[in-house]
């Protein structure tokens, strides 16, 4: 999402006037490799780019095939595969043992329907998951749409654009169980005319939000390190007491009266870090009542146990469906012992809780890193 924003950024302050752009999507990702697919470049005509599709290893090819792009006022799909032997195929050495498509696609500026416009306006609306079907190959006869159009899809009746009920159709299921898993991947559909259709169906959730009980010190390097994550930070405090640090790098501080408010979603995780005893135990019966799937609480374990048995005893006893949402002592155990530390263990604990990983060793894992179907 940050890579997103960034591109956004980028393109709404170009000189459109004497400046051109194309904009290079990662939409196949077969075997490993550094990014997945949804990764995104942003290429300009005068060299510049922003974001990336790679380590680093393909974005000077990616370039040159980008300004191609723009010259032929064209898309074109490119085919990284790093699979094999051949000297003269960018990205073989690498060892990454993967075959990457790059859709390259021309920016029309004037038409508000080009695939920046198109992640723009999703940005612009309030949090929720996106879907956009990119088409990245087409044959046959296609007379409204075009390969590197974006679609956003909102319900069945967003695909009859393609004016080809049986690929609808089958688009249709696909975007379902896209959207049920919550995981991208590309496809391709054929017609009974030998028509053929190849598409990106992206599923584009909203980003982290890491709502911040407390406003001690430490919040400070938690609000840092995810901030450059990318991640929609809330403190929930009084305004006069942020420290001016904090208050500068995060997205919304809010009253503790208000917290009802602050809009929580499955992708929200909240952290009890006020460091007072009796303020954390009349906070997490509040937190409790939301539906964000994280709840953190700092400190050791006996002094949240002690909170739920207080609670308990006065008769608001915490739900057992519940306790698998509260994480405590929040955080991976790494050892973390600074304020910087503790701030990298907590992040990393809600990465791997929203990524339904463990947080041990890659070493260890017995399937590839990222998951293939």
């Amino acid at each position: 999402m940050k890579e997103i924003k960034a591109i956004i950024d980028g393109y709404d302050h170009l000189d459109k006037n004497t400046t051109q752009a194309a904009l290079a999507t990662v939409v196949r990702v077969e075997g490993s490799s550094y990014r997945r697919t949804g990764a995104r470049m942003l290429v300009m005509s005068d060299g510049v780019w922003i974001g990336g599709i790679s380590g680093g290893c393909l974005e000077g090819d990616a370039l040159k095939r980008a300004r191609l792009a723009i010259a032929k006022a064209s898309p074109s799909k490119i085919t990284y595969d790093t699979t094999t032997d051949d000297e003269h195929q960018i990205g073989v050495g690498l060892g990454c043992n993967g075959i990457i498509d790059v859709l390259f696609t021309p920016l029309d500026f004037t038409d508000s329907t080009n695939p920046v416009e198109v992640l723009k306006r999703c940005m612009n609306e309030r949090r929720q998951t996106h879907v956009l079907l990119t088409i990245t190959g087409l044959k046959g006869n296609w007379p409204t749409v075009s390969e590197g159009d974006v679609i956003r899809y909102t319900d069945s009746t967003s695909l009859t654009v393609l004016e080809n009920r049986a690929i609808q159709s089958q688009l249709d299921e696909k975007i379902q169980a896209r959207m049920a898993k919550g995981v991208s991947a590309p496809y391709r559909f054929e017609g009974p005319d030998g028509e053929v259709l190849e598409a990106f169906i992206e599923i584009l959730a909203p980003e982290t939000h890491l709502v911040l009980w407390g406003h001690q010190y430490d919040v400070y390097p938690l609000t840092r390190l995810v901030r450059e994550m990318g991640w929609r930070i809330t403190v929930v405090a009084n305004p006069l007491k942020v420290n001016k640090r904090i208050a500068a790098m995060v997205d919304e501080i809010v009253q503790p009266e208000n917290f009802t408010d602050i809009l929580f979603d499955a992708h929200t995780a909240i952290v009890l870090m006020s460091h007072d005893y009796k303020t954390d135990k009349q906070n997490l019966p509040k937190v409790l009542a939301t539906n964000a799937p994280y709840i953190g609480m700092l400190g050791p374990r006996v002094r949240s146990e002690r909170i739920w048995a207080e609670l308990a005893e006065e008769g608001n006893p915490i739900a057992d469906e519940d306790f698998p949402r509260i994480h405590a002592p929040v955080g991976l155990d790494i050892g973390a012992v600074s304020p910087e530390e503790i701030a990298l263990s907590l992040a990393a604990e809600i990465r791997a809780s929203f990524s339904n990983r463990d947080g041990s060793y890659l070493r260890l894992r017995q399937s590839t890193i990222h998951v293939r179907e």
